[in-house]
């Protein structure tokens, strides 16, 4: 028998805890052993859940619980979750996670300190979809040469609902809100950091890279239009946050933004709250998962297949799936020094001679324009829409700041980059 402790009975702890009861002949079947909930960890006892396991509001109840082999971490943040792994590893004991914004910051002392220790995160990136098991093993003969992934499922939902009905953001926001699908406070979602943390978890599998948030290219869906919408639209485009890892030469390129991806890329055609990830590796080509991204059902899901997989061997399984530094040199590429090509909205005054001074600031920074619309605004107004040719981020942001400063911009330049 294999003992379970759940540090954080919310939404997929409730889930985990029921999923294991419920389905418990044909896991116990899977795992060759029987999974128990010993305990599980609350701040509120006096909160009604829909579990029947006991609880305790201390932590220390299935830290020093010798009978307890496999501690769920589900608390949500990065610090005190930090604390409670860290001790449980001391203590000798498997971890399953389901925290990307601890494995985004802590992802590699973690993994020093498991040492043989299981430390198992399936449930970290992309819900149900078993994305880290692909990486560490299914594709594991390949060099990873990219991964593009719609990964967080909120910003999908809005977008969708942009592209698909012709609303604007805030409207699709608040409904969000009230379908439960994004926080009273989205920032995370929406901002792109929720991505972004799943992203460098991907990374660290596929090309060892040690990186932080704050070291990365982030931004977020808050400031996409109809104009956008319906340039997109116009142009064979749909509109997807996307988190972006690629390996350049000897360097990394990690990035979490919104992009214009063509129609009939499959990725495309991943819409409202699921997930999609696209893998190329250089033996496989392109591999696809697609998913539920969140949810308690689906993200216990993936919990639970890391418990069953401890419980029937319980062999060491660092964290990162490597032991070894998975190829000498590799770096991470400079956030000015990525090449892309990019969509930009002008607010400009409907007068003769802005084209011209626009072109201009645009040539003084080696910037081709592919494409150009104009589209009528209210007064003496117009929205000025083009597309350009590749060119580093470098170039780019210079010429965005050249552009704010003419007279006849009136507003600050939108800006979302092309991907092929």
């Amino acid at each position: 028998m294999v003992h379970v402790g759940i540090v954080g009975v919310g939404t997929v702890g409730e889930s985990v805890a029921r999923i294991l009861q419920a389905n418990r002949d044909i896991i116990s079947a899977r795992a060759g052993k029987e999974i128990v909930v010993k305990r599980g960890v609350v701040r509120n006892l006096s909160k009604m859940r829909s579990v029947d396991i006991p609880l305790t509001d201390r932590v220390d109840e299935v830290l020093d619980d010798p009978d307890i082999d496999i501690v769920v971490e589900l608390m949500g943040g990065v610090d005190e979750p930090y604390a409670v792994v860290r001790r449980a590893l001391e203590r000798g004991k498997a971890v399953v996670t389901a925290n990307k914004a601890l494995l985004a910051y802590h992802r590699y002392d973690l993994q020093e300190v498991a040492g043989e220790l299981p430390f198992e995160f399936e449930a970290s990136v992309a819900g149900g979809i078993p994305i880290i098991k692909a990486l560490r093993e299914g594709l594991s003969a390949n060099h990873i040469e990219s991964i593009t992934g719609i990964i967080n499922g909120t910003a999908n939902y809005i977008l969708t609902k942009m592209m698909n009905e012709g609303v604007d953001f805030e409207p699709v926001l608040k409904e969000a809100q009230a379908l439960g699908y994004a926080e009273a406070d989205p920032t995370f979602d929406i901002g792109g950091f929720d991505a972004a943390h799943k992203l460098l978890i991907l990374a660290s599998i596929a090309y060892g890279i040690d990186a932080k948030p704050e070291d990365i290219l982030i931004e977020g869906i808050g400031q996409i239009t109809q104009a956008d919408i319906g340039f997109a639209k116009e142009f064979g485009y749909t509109i997807k946050l996307l988190g972006i890892a690629k390996k350049v030469g000897r360097f990394v390129e990690l990035r979490v933004h919104p992009a214009l991806v063509p129609q009939d890329r499959m990725i495309a055609k991943v819409d409202g709250v699921m997930n999609g990830i696209s893998v190329i590796g250089d033996k496989v080509g392109e591999t696809m998962y697609y998913g539920p991204g969140a949810g308690g059902d689906a993200t216990a899901s993936a919990v639970i297949s890391d418990i069953i997989a401890i419980a029937r061997g319980g062999k060491s399984s660092p964290m990162l799936g490597f032991k070894r530094p998975l190829e000498s040199g590799l770096e991470l590429l400079g956030r000015e020094s990525v090449v892309s090509k990019y969509y930009l909205r002008l607010e400009v005054e409907d007068r003769p001679g802005v084209l011209a001074k626009v072109s201009r600031v645009m040539g003084e920074q080696k910037i081709s324009i592919e494409t150009m619309l104009q589209k009528p605004g209210s007064g003496e107004s117009a929205s000025l829409l083009l597309a350009t040719h590749a060119c580093e981020e470098r170039a780019m942001q210079e010429a965005l700041e050249a552009l704010f400063g003419l007279e006849s911009v009136k507003e600050r330049p939108v800006m979302i980059r092309m991907e092929a």
